[in-house]
């Protein structure tokens, strides 16, 4: 009867130490009324919760930040050099549905506002000839980068693909997006960045 009553004892123990953690969490989730940074997102409202699974941080009214990705040899580029001109970022990957099926509507609005906007595809997995396959497939003819190591995913916090930046010339991202359809990307291109 001991061993019972000390794993009985032991197994309480145990979960009320998860409840009392699980409740800390969350208390400072609905309390986070502080400034404070994670991966490079600045959180100063409630508002801005970290993102958790399948949540994209919000990151409108910030500016893109400088990192490194690479091009499909596996070349550094820095983010700097993205800015300038009214720019689109587009995170996806090849095995992603919603990414599948809006990429066709990427490679009509770059045909239609590609000399005003840049467009750029960031893709989540190494640089790869297949990943280029894949999209140029759909139609995509602008830029593609990879974020293989995730240190500009994890700056904006995407958490969920697909996830759209629309960013000014100035480098602030001035909205984001889901999952988009030709006709809602066509809008935000027209009243974001236009």
């Amino acid at each position: 009867m001991t061993v019972n009553k000390r794993l009985l004892f032991g197994s309480l123990a145990v979960a009320a130490a998860l409840v009392a953690g699980v409740s800390v969490a969350a208390a400072t989730r609905d309390d986070n009324t502080g400034t404070g940074t994670v991966d490079d997102v600045t959180l100063t409202s409630s508002n801005d919760l970290v993102p958790s699974i399948g949540t994209n941080a919000k990151v409108t009214g910030r500016s893109l930040p400088t990192v490194n990705v690479e091009t499909v040899n596996g070349d550094a580029f820095t983010t700097a050099d993205l800015v300038g001109r009214p720019l689109i970022i587009n995170f996806w990957y090849s095995t992603c549905a919603p990414c599948k099926k809006e990429l066709p509507a990427f490679a009509q609005a770059h045909a239609k506002f590609g000399d005003r906007v840049r467009f750029v595809g960031i893709d989540s997995l190494p640089p790869s000839a297949q990943e280029e396959a894949f999209a140029r497939d759909k139609g995509v003819q602008y830029e593609l980068l990879y974020d293989t190591d995730g240190k500009l995913s994890s700056a904006i916090g995407v958490a969920a693909w697909p996830q759209t930046l629309f960013i000014n010339a100035q480098g602030t991202i001035v909205e984001q997006t889901g999952e988009l359809t030709a006709d809602k990307l066509e809008e935000l291109i027209r009243t974001k960045l236009l």
